[in-house]
């Protein structure tokens, strides 16, 4: 039986899980006023990232199309699918109608998830989609597992600069507007639905880096069997140091780091880090 994994652009695939099954990234496009950059392999993130610096107007992004999603559906007999939160993002009813493209014209199976999540939240579930194909289940367990997965996970991130959260109504402008002001790190996270809450503060990054993972015990009472995924954008060293400081408090299985691409840093900006277990 070929199983096939398809995500979008936010999810920030690791060389691991590429070893471990076949990944279709489908790309968000992300727009500076006219100029548009598609989140693929070719996109060169620091010449994205220094352009959308220097733009002063707001930053948006545009969803794949359901001919995108159902052409990334082919060449598998069961495809599992994780999008962007549908709170977010158009994504995962793209990926819906890229389904229904395809009935009567494919014996292929397609289930999609909405990850309530991004990111390192969609990195997560791949990673666990992952592990119930290797243990063999059947379709309908992973499915039942996987969504109950979701509802457990939990997603936070600390961010330098909450300015594209804000201007493009993805998070309170007043509490973006006081972090920026007064210099605070709100720590922020998913909320279970899909949307971006707050949760705590701290004032400098190397103290919102340690309220952060004083925040993930918070949250998580038994880590040994949990997997934890933290993705930054360009800032390895406080991503290693959050992991030192979880893996000295806490017993997770296993930890990945991994690099966001395009559209996660477009929302993170430069500094970001975000985390979900």
């Amino acid at each position: 039986m070929r199983y096939k994994l398809v995500v979008d652009s936010c999810c920030d695939v690791t060389h691991e899980l590429r070893e471990k099954l076949p990944v279709e990234v489908v790309p968000l496009t992300m727009k500076l006023g006219d100029d548009s950059f598609v989140d693929n392999c070719k996109l060169n993130l620091q010449d994205f990232l220094a352009k959308m610096k220097a733009y002063k107007g707001q930053v948006r992004s545009a969803c794949p199309s359901p001919g995108d999603y159902a052409e990334a559906y082919q060449g598998a007999d069961n495809i599992f699918v994780v999008t962007l939160s549908s709170n977010l993002s158009g994504s995962y009813n793209s990926a819906e109608l890229g389904k229904r493209l395809m009935d009567g014209d494919s014996t292929n199976e397609v289930h999609v998830f909405d990850s309530k999540s991004a990111s390192a939240g969609q990195l997560l579930i791949a990673l666990k989609i992952s592990e119930f194909i290797e243990q063999k289940l059947e379709n309908k367990e992973i499915i039942k597992n996987i969504e109950a997965f979701i509802n457990g996970m939990k997603t936070f991130f600390v961010l330098d600069n909450l300015d594209n959260l804000t201007k493009n109504g993805r998070m309170n402008k007043i509490v973006g507007k006081v972090a920026s002001v007064l210099g605070i790190r709100p720590i922020l996270g998913a909320d279970g639905e899909g949307n971006i809450a707050f949760f705590s503060q701290a004032r400098g990054a190397d103290a919102a880096i340690k309220k952060l993972a004083a925040t993930i015990g918070e949250h998580c009472s038994n880590t040994c069997e949990k997997i934890m995924v933290i993705t930054h954008c360009n800032n390895l060293k406080q991503a290693n140091k959050l992991k030192e400081l979880v893996s000295a408090a806490y017993s997770f299985k296993e930890i990945f780091i991994a690099p966001t691409g395009g559209l996660s840093s477009m929302y993170a900006n430069e500094g970001g880090i975000i985390v979900a277990f």
